[in-house]
Formats: structure tokens, C-alpha cells, sequence
């Protein structure tokens, strides 16, 4: 399905990264194979949530410079083929998304679902598994970040107040200090699983490499607006490793523990 012209469909940054931490980010890109064309989008749409999650690329890039650690960030659009999704999920490769059709997924053919599954999902994930384990080969156990964004509204509903949202289910070693440390500020609006929260029968990423490995994990959305330009994301991304530097590094959080439901 890729081209020579096409990007690779995952980015490894920070590779050699010493912190015991592993960041990702499934929706990090708005490019689309060039096979695909505009898959029948405006280039307005292309621009738009829709497409990617705005701003988390640049705050996983800022995580993995802060942490010191690597960070793995999927090379091609949601509207292709999603990357936090089970390959039996209809969300797996959108006919419309927030309103808006995508026509070039419309009827989609099982043979062109498996090019789009063989050439841009498995390898984003091959390259997550193949960092935990060389963790594991190591005798470490990393912390997983898994990095969002939200936008300010959904078509037909209210403004979100939220800025940042905690995601998260069953395991709570990071859930309740972060909650606590949230609590105690003044300047910033949180959502605990609000408004979205961590589904394993929906999100893909964390339940399949850090939940069912019983790695300490933090999924976590920002507000798209607060971080659509590199000062926006790099101050969110500042304000989250202040935040959970200290728990992410602390040996006692770093251990097993199976919480998968």
C-alpha cells in the first residue's frame, strides 16, 4: 500500500532514551498514503480533529525529551485505519467521523482493510512491542504513557470545560496521586474519565500492552485548543511531567500488578 514517497507508518524518537518510560501516540498524524489520495476530504477536514489528535505528536515529543525516554508516534491518519482500535471494532476504519463522511472508506473491500492493517497498524504496534521487550530483555519495567487530545466541542453538544482528562480503569498507583495533585490546583480544569475514560473493549493500545502486561500506565487527553500551536503543547507537556516525574520514576509504582478486568 506505501509508496517510496510515503512517510514510514511509525516514528521512533528518543530511541536510546534511558528513563525507564515509554511514551506513545496513536494518533499523532494526519498524513495519508498517497494511494488514498484526499480519500474524498476538503482540506479543511484533513486539517480537522478528525483526522488526528492535534497537538499530541509535538507533547509526546516534549514527554520523550523530558523523560528521556523513547516514544513511539503512528505515522498515518485515524481516518485510514485507526490505531487504538480492535481489528473487529467498526471504528476501525471510519465511514463518518463527526459528521463528516469519508467517502474512500464507503464499502471498504476486506483485501484493501488488510493492506491498510498489514502496512500501517501492525507495524506501529510490532514497534510497541518490540520497545517493551527490549525493557523486559533489560530486566526493567517500563512506565507506559499513552498521549491524547480532545477537541473544545463535538458537533451538536456543549463546550467541553475539561483541559485535561485522567483515563483510566482499575489500576489506580498513578490514578490517585495524580487525582490528589490535580485536586490541589487552582488553574487547571479536570476530568477524572471525564469525558472519556479508559474502555478496553473500545481503546486497543493500553489494554493490549500495558494493562495485560501489568505495566504501570497514564492515558491521558489535553484540550485540543490549549495546544495547537508548539508553545501550547510544550506547556501542557511541561505541566504533565511535573506533574508525574517523580511517580513515573519511582521504583515502588514501577512493578506488576495485573488489573485486567
Amino acid at each position: 500500500m506505501l509508496t517510496p514517497k510515503d512517510p514510514a507508518p511509525f516514528e521512533i524518537v528518543n530511541a536510546h532514551g534511558s528513563a525507564p518510560c515509554l511514551i506513545v501516540c496513536d494518533h499523532a498524524s494526519r498524513v495519508i498514503p498517497a494511494a488514498l489520495g484526499a480519500m474524498g476530504l476538503s482540506e479543511e477536514a484533513r486539517l480537522e480533529h478528525i483526522a488526528w489528535d492535534i497537538g499530541a505528536a509535538q507533547i509526546a515529543r516534549r514527554l520523550a525529551q523530558r523523560f528521556d525516554a523513547p516514544a513511539v508516534l503512528a505515522g498515518f491518519s485515524r481516518l485510514v485505519i485507526d490505531c487504538n482500535r480492535y481489528l473487529d471494532d467498526p471504528a476501525l476504519i471510519v465511514e463518518t467521523s463527526d459528521t463528516i463522511a469519508v467517502p474512500t472508506n464507503r464499502g471498504i473491500g476486506d483485501g484493501d482493510r488488510a493492506a491498510r492493517v498489514a502496512s500501517l497498524y501492525r507495524p506501529y504496534h510490532n514497534a510497541i512491542e518490540d520497545a517493551l521487550n527490549a525493557f523486559e530483555a533489560r530486566g526493567t519495567v517500563p512506565f507506559f504513557i499513552s498521549v491524547h487530545t480532545m477537541t473544545r466541542r463535538m458537533r451538536g453538544r456543549e463546550p467541553r470545560p475539561e483541559q485535561f482528562t485522567l483515563c483510566w480503569l482499575h489500576d489506580d498507583r498513578l490514578a490517585r496521586p495524580l487525582l490528589a495533585r490535580l485536586a490541589e490546583r487552582d488553574d487547571i480544569v479536570f476530568g477524572d474519565n471525564v469525558p472519556y475514560g479508559l474502555e478496553p473493549e473500545e481503546d486497543y493500545t493500553v489494554p493490549e500492552h500495558a494493562m495485560k502486561r501489568g505495566l504501570p500506565h497514564l492515558q491521558f487527553e489535553v484540550r485540543q485548543d490549549l495546544v495547537a500551536d508548539e508553545k501550547g503543547a510544550h506547556l501542557w507537556a511541561d505541566l504533565v511531567y511535573d506533574l508525574v516525574a517523580d511517580l513515573v520514576l519511582a521504583p515502588d509504582l514501577r512493578r506488576i500488578e495485573h488489573f485486567w478486568p
